[in-house]
Order: structure tokens, then C-alpha cells, then sequence
């Protein structure tokens, strides 16, 4: 069975090198071709389009980073459906609002294939290791014909629902930790003056019942932030944590609600990336409030 990837950004590339590891034929693609000669080095074939990529699969996996995107590799005579993909699978793993898979899986099956939405929760080194949590929306039938490989991605993968539940999940999951950045940078910025290490620091909060998981496994990489060094290669930056925030809003309106917390955390990191932080990694972000805001 010969596995399609399409978006090599940083996680599409760790899942088309995790699905290479454990053993599958792997073919990829990706709008800058540069993108995927890593994973040509490691065996992956690299498809000339998107339309190539799905012709030579029987799953395709796209990790996009928006609806435009979607859009774009999808559709069109070079696109995932532009030739005949009857009976192929697709499974749809980018963070986006729930109705954007809902349309997305009705044009699908209008083409006689299958599609699964399965975003999942973590960075490269939980893809690398197979350790991310997967949020999958569509029918029981196409979740059990994806879950052989969604398991050798996943520690855990959930059917939360039709298609669109896995993309609510996603979203869900994400605001309080997108949120902890900015909280931790503010509980931070009201001990910094005490004048404790922050390697202390860090690691003391990790042990309070306000600590996420992600303080105990990325509590290193903060506090090396929080001190002007380098934490390391960015894993999910500020950029990527804005839109992820802006569709949380903007699903938030279609559902008429608010998040008024989501609204102000994606303001402050609307001010982070104007002061050039957008690329910097979401460890970093907690010493953006403490150090450039704090007297």
C-alpha cells in the first residue's frame, strides 16, 4: 500500500518521515519542491503534483496549513481530485474550521472516494515517535480503514464524531494551551523580580496543579528562553499559534459565542509577531510579556 503525503511543512514532513520508518512506501509532494528532498533521502518518491500523488496512492494524507491551501491542492485538473480517485482515501489532518471538511468531504465523495478528517495534537517529536493524539471526524467505516496507520502516528486516536467533530476537538484542545503561553508569561513576569533562576523557576511552577504537560516536557527549552538563549529548533511558532486563535474566533462566531481570552491572548501575539516574533517557537513566548513588558 503506497502512502500519500501532501504539505511538507514541519509536521507533514515528521509524519511522512514516521510513516517511512515503520515500514511504508511513502509518496510526497509539496508546493516548494525543496521541502521534500529530505524525505526523498530516506526512500519517499516525490510526485510532480497533486494530482500524480493521488493517482499513485491509496491514502493520501494532506497536512495543509488553511482552507486556501486546501483549496488549492484539492481542486483543479492538477489537483487531489482532478483525475479518477475512486475508492482511494483521503485523510485530512490540518487545523481549519469544521465546515471547511464538511465541504471539503462532500466534493470528495462526489468523486467516489472516502475522506476522514483527522487533526492531531503535538509537535515533531511526538510525530517522530508516533505520539500524537489524533481528533478524527467521518463514519465509523472510513475511521476503521485509516486506523492501522492513524495508530502508528497516534499513542491515541478518538472517533469524536461526523466530519467536522474532529475539527471542533482540535480547535477545543488547543485554546487552553495557545492561552498558557501568554498566562505564563504573565505569572512569570510577577515573580521575575524575586531573581530565582528561571531553570528553578520552571521547573518549581511545573510542579503546581496550574502546570500543563507542556511545562513538564518543554520546561528546559522555556527556561533557556526566559534567560536570551536559544531554546532550540521552533517546533510550533507564533505564527502558527495566531491562526490557529483566529479560527478559534472565528468558529467561535459561527457558533454565536465568545472567547473573549482567546481574543486578548491572539491580540498579544498579534503584537509579538509585529515585533518580530512570529517565527520564534511557542516556548519562547512566555519571556515576550515577562522581559519586554515587565519594568
Amino acid at each position: 500500500m503506497m502512502i500519500g503525503v501532501a504539505g511538507l511543512g514541519r509536521m507533514g514532513s515528521a509524519i511522512g518521515q514516521r510513516l517511512i520508518e515503520v515500514g511504508h512506501e511513502v509518496s510526497v509532494w509539496n508546493r516548494s519542491a525543496e521541502k521534500a528532498g529530505p524525505l526523498a533521502e530516506l526512500g519517499a518518491h516525490v510526485a510532480a503534483s497533486p494530482n500524480e500523488l493521488a493517482q499513485r496512492c491509496d491514502i493520501i494524507m494532506t497536512v495543509l496549513t488553511d482552507a486556501e491551501a486546501i483549496g488549492r491542492v484539492f481542486d483543479g485538473p492538477e489537483g487531489l481530485l482532478g483525475g479518477d480517485v475512486a475508492g482511494k482515501l483521503f485523510v485530512e489532518m490540518s487545523t481549519v474550521q469544521p465546515a471547511i471538511q464538511q465541504a471539503l468531504s462532500l466534493r470528495v465523495i462526489e468523486r467516489r472516494a472516502a475522506f476522514l478528517e483527522c487533526p492531531v495534537g503535538g509537535t515533531v517529536g511526538p510525530a517522530l515517535g508516533g505520539k500524537l493524539l489524533g481528533f478524527a471526524g467521518g463514519t465509523a467505516e472510513d475511521f476503521e480503514r485509516a486506523r492501522p496507520v492513524l495508530d502508528q502516528l497516534c499513542r491515541r486516536v478518538e472517533l469524536m464524531g461526523p466530519v467536522g467533530a474532529g475539527s471542533s476537538m482540535k480547535l477545543a484542545v488547543n485554546l487552553p494551551l495557545a492561552v498558557f503561553w501568554q498566562s505564563f508569561g504573565e505569572a512569570y513576569a510577577l515573580c521575575r523580580h524575586l531573581g530565582r533562576d528561571p531553570d528553578w523557576m520552571v521547573e518549581f511552577f511545573a510542579e503546581t496543579s496550574g502546570a500543563p504537560n507542556v511545562l513538564r516536557s518543554r520546561g528546559p527549552a522555556v527556561a533557556r528562553a526566559l534567560q536570551g538563549q536559544d531554546p532550540g529548533s521552533a517546533t510550533f511558532d507564533c505564527d502558527s499559534i495566531r491562526k490557529d486563535l483566529r479560527t478559534m474566533v472565528a468558529e467561535a462566531a459561527t457558533l454565536g459565542l465568545e472567547l473573549p481570552l482567546a481574543q486578548r491572548t491572539l491580540a498579544v501575539f498579534d503584537q509579538a509577531s509585529r515585533e518580530g516574533w512570529g517565527g520564534r517557537d511557542c516556548t519562547e513566548l512566555p519571556a515576550f510579556w515577562s522581559t519586554s513588558h515587565s519594568s
